[in-house]
């Protein structure tokens, strides 16, 4: 008997690019009203730019946590690569 996969479906899949598109948006508009106020220097702006990659890696897990897109060990399977014929 082989292990089924279940895939999110579609409610879940447009929950999780909401999300993602809104963090995208509130981000930068937080970079933006530290900008408006002044308070970006050279350093930070590198550092905000450094940063914003990061920030959204861990709205990501967050929402696939959030999402139940984690499961347990039992719905992992392993991946291999199809050779190619000769």
């Amino acid at each position: 008997m082989g292990n089924t996969r279940i895939s999110p479906g579609p409610a879940e899949t447009e929950a999780f690019r909401l999300g993602i598109v809104s963090s995208i948006v509130l981000g930068a508009a937080a970079v933006g009203i530290l900008y408006w106020i002044g308070a970006i220097t050279p350093v930070v702006g590198y550092v905000l730019a450094v940063l914003f990659p990061i920030y959204l890696v861990f709205v990501a897990v967050a929402l696939n946590v959030w999402l139940n897109g984690m499961q347990d060990a039992t719905a992992l399977r392993p991946v291999y690569r199809t050779k190619k014929p000769k």
